[in-house]
């Protein structure tokens, strides 16, 4: 009949150490991973000096008059636009290296194709962290070095994640670590001067912000691709295996499409809505994929209703391909999404669908009706594998007739091998898809077995036969879907927790410095009344008492009392410290908040549903607002034009697509991101 589908599975991870976070894998370590990633950094540097070099150029060509001048310019974009079309190709090579990332072990199927980590340069939080921890917080920022040490070394390691439960753990609370981070040290105000740089998986091309926001997505980005590394590397020749795999791909979708929903203006390409869009489908396709090799995996009966089965379930996953190969052909995602990619995901469309028509052809030239056979069962499950049935033909009667059954069987069959064809045409066309030695394996085996299958078919009556194939319609009994991440199975702690509750002690509250109270009991009174959790609040004050007289105020929370930090403790531990000191005179530090309303910044880099994207590096591109406004808007160029058609463009330091001029500013819809924007943000 036919062989099952195996390989790879994904071993159980070793339960974590005890340890606050983990480290990464050592990024000296000589695995094949490793050197992938290695090389995709050493591109991407290559990769900006070859952009910066363009927009040098593109810039001298659009200020200069002088024609010999511009014929230099012109033949030195013409080398710089090749450099940069090949290093794009070597950076396809190394989304398309499959094979490393599969299981080690022997394998007959066809290979996953993971995500890359995103390559990021390193963050020095230590001066604008401790700067502001002076400032806002009024305490000593020395203090706190071994807090913004650990967030450091845990970003680091955050580089090189294991590719197991653990890196995905470890990645999550570096994830909700910077939410904290967040809310400490961001205020809406203002840049902390820390710059992020994040490179583009699929261009290289790196995006730098002062945004947080960006490092989280960029995080999330990860995540889902390393729950990806996970299921190619399961070991598809195991029922626990393909189970891991179908669970990490149905994670690897739900944290895409998290971050898709959550972070809707992220400003580089490989996590822009519409390629997130395709990413989502991909990664369900492949986790549809295993959930069919899981169910082949015994060996699949030459059993009338098996082959039923069995038929809808392969043309699920054809049909699951073909809508990511339509999406992956389509604007804007089709300018950057891998050549290999594409043709690798039609190459599986077309390979289920033959598949599915190889066993429609084997339930008829196999099988015929028997008296002890349920009729009324296969007549109906025959029928259900159709939209409608080809002219003339009814499916109780094609059960019956030996001459018809046949006919049909052998219409499919040809279908199949036209299938098969067509995937080993496609096949060929890609050279990286050549060079992968068990996809051709698979593919020859597939139509040679239907090619085998055709010609055991007595072949008379062929010119005869004019039935058209009809299409199957598709069927699962075991759908996939996304799975939406809980983050909050992972607990971390705030590294920044002595600072004090969040609620109060964050950097959109502002507060006057620290005052010192000195006061004595009148009367066994304290002359005001406790409230509130952590930290406790003056309730009650009477005008009269000690303390509003050395400047206590209603509303001021309690920080310290008797030098004793107490921003953690609740009124009843409180009052026992002030109970503690009986009639002596005692001090204590309070502060005050500050009505402050912050000013948001109407500018923003992202873009929205008709607006044209906008994509900068602040690093690398000057002021957009320092564009004529008066000049027409440009058309829209894809994101990174490998060509020469932008020499016209306006300049711009990497001649990425600029704002449209002129473009109403009223009433814009606030991004994610434009809630931590001021003025520099995104440009």
């Amino acid at each position: 009949m036919t062989e099952a589908l195996p390989p790879r599975g994904c071993q159980a991870a070793e339960p974590a150490e005890d340890s606050y976070f983990r480290k990464g894998c050592n990024p000296l370590a000589e695995t094949g991973r490793s050197k992938l990633q290695n090389q995709r950094a050493v591109l991407n540097q290559q990769i900006l000096r070859a952009v910066r070099m363009r927009a040098g150029a593109e810039n001298l060509l659009r200020a200069t008059t002088n024609n010999k001048v511009r014929e230099q310019v012109l033949l030195e974009l013409s080398f710089v636009n090749s450099d940069l079309q090949i290093l794009k190709e070597e950076l396809e090579g190394l989304n398309i290296s499959v094979e490393v990332y599969q299981n080690t072990e022997e394998t007959f199927s066809i290979p996953l194709v993971p995500l890359g980590l995103k390559e990021t340069k390193e963050v020095d939080f230590t001066l604008p962290l401790k700067d502001f921890i002076l400032e806002h917080y009024s305490e000593d920022s020395s203090e706190y070095e071994d807090e913004i040490a650990d967030l450091m070394d845990l970003r680091q390691a955050c580089r090189t994640p294991s590719r197991d439960e653990a890196g995905i753990e470890m990645l999550i609370s570096y994830f909700l670590q910077l939410g904290y981070v967040e809310n400490r040290f961001f205020p809406p105000t203002r840049h902390m001067g820390i710059l992020f740089t994040w490179y583009d998986s699929f261009t290289g091309v790196p995006v730098c912000q002062q945004n947080l926001l960006l490092e989280k997505a960029s995080i999330l980005f990860n995540i889902g691709a390393l729950y990806t590394q996970i299921g190619t590397r399961c070991n598809r020749q195991t029922q626990n295996g393909l189970q891991n795999a179908v669970d990490a791909f149905q994670r690897a979708a739900g944290v895409l499409n998290y971050l898709k929903e959550t972070f809707t203006h992220t400003p580089s390409y490989d996590m822009s809505p519409a390629m997130l869009n395709v990413l989502v489908k991909m990664m369900l396709a492949q986790a549809q994929e295993c959930a069919f090799e899981q169910m082949s995996l015994p060996g699949i009966r030459n059993e009338f209703f098996t082959l039923v089965k069995m038929t809808q379930e392969a043309a699920k996953v054809g049909e699951v391909y073909l809508m990511v190969n339509t999406a992956m052909t389509q604007e804007p995602v089709k300018e950057n999404i891998p050549y290999s990619w594409s043709k690798l995901v039609q190459i599986k469309s077309d390979h289920y669908k033959a598949l599915a028509h190889y066993f429609v052809a084997t339930i008829l030239c196999d099988h015929e009706l028997q008296s002890s056979d349920d009729e009324d069962q296969q007549e109906k499950a025959l029928s259900q594998l159709y939209d409608y049935m080809p002219e003339g033909l009814m499916a109780l009667t094609v059960l019956k007739d030996k001459v018809q059954r046949k006919q049909l069987g052998k219409a499919h069959l040809r279908k199949a091998v036209v299938y098969h064809e067509e995937a080993l045409r496609v096949c060929g066309l890609c050279k990286k898809l050549r060079n992968i030695d068990v996809l051709q394996e698979v593919l020859t085996a597939a139509h040679k077995r239907s090619l085998l299958k055709y010609a055991q078919q007595e072949k008379e009556d062929d010119f005869l036969s004019l039935i058209q194939t009809p299409d199957i319609l598709p069927k699962t009994e075991h759908k996939v879907e996304t799975i939406t991440p809980q983050f909050s199975k992972v607990k971390v702690k705030d590294f920044f927790h002595r600072l004090g509750p969040l609620s109060v002690f964050s950097a959109k509250q502002r507060w006057t410095a620290p005052r010192t109270i000195r006061f004595h009991y009148e009367a066994g009174e304290l002359g005001f009344s406790l409230k509130g959790g952590s930290p406790v609040q003056i309730y009650c004050l009477d005008p009269a008492c000690s303390a509003a007289s050395m400047g206590l105020k209603e509303g001021d929370y309690i920080v310290s009392v008797g030098g004793v930090d107490c921003k953690w403790l609740g009124v009843n531990e409180v009052l026992e410290k002030f109970k503690s000191v009986g009639e002596q005179p005692m001090e204590f530090e309070v502060i005050s908040c500050q009505d402050t309303t912050a000013s948001m910044h109407s500018k923003s880099a992202t873009y929205s549903v008709g607006m044209q994207k906008t994509y900068s590096l602040i690093c690398l591109a000057m002021e957009e607002d320092k564009i004529d406004q008066t000049k027409k808007a440009p058309l829209k160029l894809p994101f990174l034009s490998w060509g020469t058609k932008n020499r016209q463009k306006a300049a711009s330091t990497l001649c990425l697509p600029s704002a449209v001029a002129g473009s109403s500013q009223t009433k814009k819809k606030l991004s994610p991101f434009a809630l931590l924007n001021t003025e520099s943000s995104l440009y």
